[in-house]
């Protein structure tokens, strides 16, 4: 029997909330204050009344100020964080939840800025090919997804995610078979069960194999499909509030499956919708061969002239990058999520990351899709990056700080929420991870963010998203991990078998 998929809510159209603005003081004997809390109806399930106070462990805050204690707190009201400083916490008037970080450290939830969550039911295929290959062989099975497989690969993506400390994923959704269903909207849906924030990225496809592209011509659309598809995915799910769950942004897919008109028209669509910008560029010495005898341009000249670069764009992967292209996204505040993995799997190579943070591009972490990096979480993905920049461009390429800098701040700030996410600080929301250090896997290591960044990858004590405890000593606290594990065996069997039942 197959399993039912969720119906997504929709964005709620309700009216905002009255917020009470902040007003931060300057640091004084290295704690940071706040005049004023700030709690609202954003469009989220927030925390019961009363406080949570997470203290006794090290807090790395991540803010501009890089603000670090040994022995420090956090202390959450509703869905934002209300005072980060040293020691305990000042004693609270109300009711209040305490989390023990007590051989812990604690820091912003990561951020995931770049994944392909349906590709969770097609893990191991062509193990040993690089990226045009690997597309020709998995694009006739993604042709056969539809709501109920993207759905369960989804949910376990987003919960494999969480387990490995991310409470925020960008989740760029391209394939739309024409008796899918309603496959974007089981993404959605996805997260809403696992309950980490999603930026939903409404990817589309005209260029199939009949007019030179790699995909099979069931999976595309044509332009008037692709841009109307794109516009209901924003009316439908997009929440322009502070605080959203949800987010939509546009993505049509890359230079070698989307027409030049569906590429510059939707761009104006994002626009004239006040949504974000997304799309791969720049992955593979192939694709810019191709870019250059198709348009007599690199990929970044031609995004350029497409209207596909600023700062409301993010690009994925941009490995391939001239010293004047570096310099071009950087001028635009372009930014790009870095895959260090997948690009390692696939053979893609190794992006300017030093270079690109240099000349000011924004420039966050991705997991990618998990069939060219079938680990699946992000947290592992901050050791990766380092480890890549270092072998590429040497020691000093890449600080452990610098890290975690990239799977916080950075990710908010290619997300366009660097004002609420990403960082510690009063103000912003309470999406928090405190990892587990005191068993054997970090014993002796004194600093804390070289036991996250270097170690193997902590359990986490807690998880947190806008107040709600997401993973708990270890656990998923939304679904059960088995319900999950037997959802997606029975996923990847039915895209790898269609008559499988």
């Amino acid at each position: 029997m197959s399993n039912p998929v969720p119906t997504p809510v929709p964005r709620s159209t309700a009216p905002q909330g009255t917020v009470t603005q902040a007003s931060h003081k300057q640091p004084q004997n290295g704690r940071i204050g706040l005049n004023a809390t700030t709690t609202a109806n954003r469009g989220e399930a927030v925390l019961e009344a009363g406080q949570t106070i997470i203290e006794g462990g090290a807090v790395v805050a991540v803010d501009d100020s890089g603000t670090e204690f040994a022995d420090g707190h956090v202390v959450v009201e509703g869905d934002r964080i209300v005072a980060v400083g040293p020691g305990a916490a000042p004693a609270p008037e109300g009711p209040v939840r305490r989390i023990d970080a007590s051989g812990c450290l604690v820091t912003p939830g990561l951020i995931n800025t770049h994944h392909h969550l349906y590709q969770w039911a097609t893990r191991g295929y062509a193990a040993d090919a690089g990226l045009f290959g690997w597309l020709t062989e998995l694009y006739p099975v993604w042709a056969r997804i539809d709501a109920e497989i993207t759905h369960a690969a989804a949910s376990a993506g987003l919960a494999r995610m969480a387990l490995s400390g991310c409470t925020t994923a960008a989740d760029h959704h391209y394939v739309f078979p024409r008796n899918g269903g309603d496959v974007f909207g089981a993404v959605v849906a996805a997260a809403e069960r696992i309950g980490i924030r999603l930026h939903a990225v409404r990817g589309s496809m005209d260029r199939g194999r009949a007019h030179g592209g790699l995909p099979p011509d069931s999976v595309v659309e044509d332009l008037d499909a692709a841009l109307a598809g794109t516009q209901d995915a924003i009316d439908r799910f997009h929440d322009p509030r502070p605080g959203a769950q949800v987010r939509v942004a546009v993505g049509p897919c890359s230079p070698f499956s989307v027409s030049t008109d569906l590429m510059r028209q939707a761009a104006e669509l994002a626009r004239r919708n006040g949504v974000r910008l997304h799309t791969h560029l720049a992955e593979t010495v192939d694709e810019e061969q191709q870019c250059l005898a198709e348009f007599g341009r690199t990929p970044v000249e031609y995004a350029d002239e497409l209207g596909w670069l600023g700062p409301d764009v993010w690009l994925a992967h941009a490995i391939h990058l001239p010293d004047k292209a570096i310099a071009r996204l950087g001028e635009t505040g372009t930014g790009a999520a870095h895959c260090p993995s997948s690009n390692g799997r696939l053979g893609a190579g190794v992006a300017p990351v030093r270079q690109l943070v240099d000349a000011g591009a924004p420039v966050g972490l991705g997991v990618d899709g998990v069939a060219s990096n079938e680990a699946g979480g992000l947290g592992e993905e901050l050791r990766q990056a380092l480890l890549t920049a270092r072998a590429r461009y040497g020691p000093q390429a890449m600080s452990v700080r610098d890290a975690l800098w990239l799977a916080t701040r950075g990710g908010a700030r290619c997300l366009g929420r660097d004002d609420e996410l990403g960082s510690l600080e009063p103000g912003k929301l309470a999406d928090v991870a405190v990892w587990q250090l005191h068993g054997l896997d970090h014993a002796g290591i004194a600093d804390p963010v070289a036991a996250l960044v270097l170690g193997q990858l902590p359990k986490l004590e807690r998880l947190l998203r806008g107040g709600s405890v997401v993973v708990e000593r270890g656990r998923l606290v939304s679904a059960p991990e088995a319900h999950l594990t037997r959802e997606l065996h029975r996923a990847s069997a039915r895209i790898r078998t269609p008559e499988a039942s």
